[in-house]
């Protein structure tokens, strides 16, 4: 977590949450006291990233059940299950989410039915805790594991915001751009701008000036021109939902720079950690796409940019096929090719 700013942080009754929203005109927190905040605030990407996602949800699971005072073990399973399926309508891709939410479920659904509600709320508010202690360690862990992928002199090109912002802990592909550069390797970062919400431009941009890493901001459109006059020697990127054969939702526009990273014969790195994997899901074509609003691409600080009634298709993420990513960096270490069920299962044990 850097020290300038945090992502999010539970303040005894609220949860408190840094809205990415107004960044980087102005760092404002909002305090998120009922479950409907809490999904309006990841709907509306006021938090955002996979892995805060996951925290982020588990909080609001609590404040769900909270709300409406279950008076027995019964009620108090048929609220968690009905808070949980409301919660997890929020946002689809990211499976951090849903994975946060079922394992909590699936704690509580093995407790005694003579368990009393005021007990569950503190298991609930104990596994948020946790999930968030345990992000910031996932954290660090990939951050130490990545520095074996960066060179001394590396030239690094990134999409959408893989940092502090989208975790617990001080992030994922920019956590190993950040101690690369504070052991001393010489790191200049090329970030994305990330249409059409503009995460590189906003996000990522803005935390790695506070970071002290040097930036350079670059439209999507660039990205081939600057692989090849710019020297880059890497991509890395982060990961919404990792699936058993390497398929890989991220951002939209990450499919393209692998294709574009395979071309200049670059490698293209996935840092996550293994909240990101979901190995129930046989392949991308498997993986639920969410789509936003037309809104999105039609207007930009509330001026309209395209033609008044003009379709739009406007998924969030796409899938970088399992072939094009060199390697997986995660909090049980670096995995590389062939990728399969078996492969990720033994390296996660």
């Amino acid at each position: 977590m850097s020290g300038e700013f945090f992502t999010l942080k539970w303040t005894g009754r609220t949860l408190t949450i840094l809205d990415q929203t107004r960044l980087p005109a102005e760092t404002a927190y909002l305090n998120l006291g009922t479950v409907s905040e809490v999904w309006d605030a990841i709907r509306e990407l006021k938090v955002r990233g996979a892995p805060a996602l996951g925290v982020t949800a588990a909080y609001g699971l609590y404040l769900g059940v909270r709300e409406n005072g279950p008076q027995d073990w019964s009620g108090f399973l048929e609220e968690l299950h009905r808070v949980k399926v409301y919660l997890e309508r929020s946002r689809p891709t990211a499976v951090n989410l849903s994975a946060a939410l079922d394992r909590i479920e699936v704690c509580c659904q093995a407790m005694s039915s003579n368990t009393r509600p005021e007990e569950g709320l503190k298991f609930l508010l104990n596994e948020a805790g946790r999930l968030e202690a345990e992000d910031q360690l996932f954290c660090e862990r990939i951050a130490a594991f990545g520095q074996g992928i960066i060179p001394a002199r590396a030239r690094i090109l990134t999409h959408c915001n893989a940092g502090a912002l989208a975790t617990a802990g001080i992030g994922t592909a920019l956590g190993i751009i950040g101690r690369a550069r504070a052991s001393g390797k010489d790191v200049e970062v090329f970030a994305d701008e990330t249409r059409p919400l503009l995460q590189g431009s906003r996000l990522t941009a803005w935390e790695l000036q506070r970071r002290g890493v040097r930036v350079t901001l670059i439209c999507d459109s660039m990205a081939a021109w600057t692989m090849k006059e710019r020297g880059i020697n890497l991509v890395l990127v982060g990961a919404d939902r990792i699936v058993a054969n390497g398929d890989t939702a991220n951002k939209i526009g990450t499919y393209g720079l692998a294709l574009l990273a395979e071309q200049h014969r670059i490698p293209f790195y996935v840092a996550a950690p293994v909240t990101s994997f979901d190995l129930k899901t046989a392949n991308g074509r498997q993986i639920p796409i969410e789509e936003r609003p037309p809104a999105e691409i039609t207007s930009c600080g509330g001026r309209p940019v395209a033609a008044a009634g003009v379709r739009v298709y406007n998924p969030a993420f796409d899938v970088t096929p399992g072939k094009l990513v060199s390697a997986f960096i995660t909090d049980r270490g670096i995995i590389r090719p062939p990728y399969d069920l078996e492969s990720f299962r033994r390296a996660f044990v």
